[in-house]
């Protein structure tokens, strides 16, 4: 993949032999920035599973501390009193079938949905479109649940989801470049913390085989497992 010039110059100030602690990671990465706008900070984490097996293919979600930097326009597909609830926490769109009917003719003016149990069979229809654009509601995430009120609320207040890849890596966002350096340490040991406490009991050996992290378009910053 060919570099650009700016990314080329950046790139020299990062040692690929070594590891760094996380705060002088976060501080390097923030100074490594490429982008001309307010870089999202992504971590990769990854991990000694095998995700063909059921109970080490991680997935769920986590509420940032400091939040994502992000704006998550929210659709809530609920009927009766659970729509007026995700109309009252704050939800951007709410609706049924005139929502998932929308959905069908190719709108997507959204980035994450929630929805009630008693929907998912009609919303279930639409997997071969929602499923590959990581849109369609699980349990796992907190996204199928009665409790619309909590789960709009946690959304608008930087949740966000993990789930492995097919060789066990995980990639997501912790906040944005402009964040404070203690702050961003905060949300990605707030991540460390969830994905160690979800550490399939039939993993052996070395569970987190590399970390790193780096800004959008910026170069890999490798982290020292030891310093979270």
């Amino acid at each position: 993949m060919k570099r650009g010039k700016k990314y080329l110059e950046v790139e020299k100030l990062v040692d690929k032999t070594k590891k760094y602690s996380l705060v002088e990671a976060i501080e390097l990465a923030q100074k490594t920035k490429v982008a001309k706008f307010d870089a999202t900070m992504d971590a990769a984490f990854r991990l000694n599973v095998d995700p063909r097996k059921a109970e080490q293919n991680l997935r769920g979600a986590i509420v940032l501390p400091n939040g994502t930097g992000k704006v998550q326009r929210v659709l809530v597909i609920a009927r009766g009193e659970k729509a007026k609830e995700a109309e009252a926490a704050g939800a951007d769109f709410v609706g049924d079938s005139d929502y998932i009917n929308k959905i069908q003719q190719g709108w997507f003016d959204f980035d994450i949905i929630v929805a009630t149990p008693d929907v998912m069979g009609e919303l279930g229809k639409l997997g071969r479109v929602l499923g590959p654009k990581g849109l369609m509601p699980n349990p796992k995430t907190g996204t199928v649940t009665m409790d619309v009120t909590r789960a709009v609320q946690e959304i608008k207040n930087g949740k966000v989801e993990y789930r492995c890849d097919k060789v066990g890596n995980i990639h997501l966002g912790f906040g944005k470049s402009s964040f404070d350096a203690v702050k961003l340490a905060e949300n990605f040991k707030a991540i460390f913390e969830v994905l160690q406490k979800a550490k399939p009991s039939t993993v052996k050996g070395d569970y987190f085989k590399n970390i790193s992290i780096s800004t959008s378009m910026g170069p890999g910053i490798k982290v020292d497992v030891t310093s979270i």
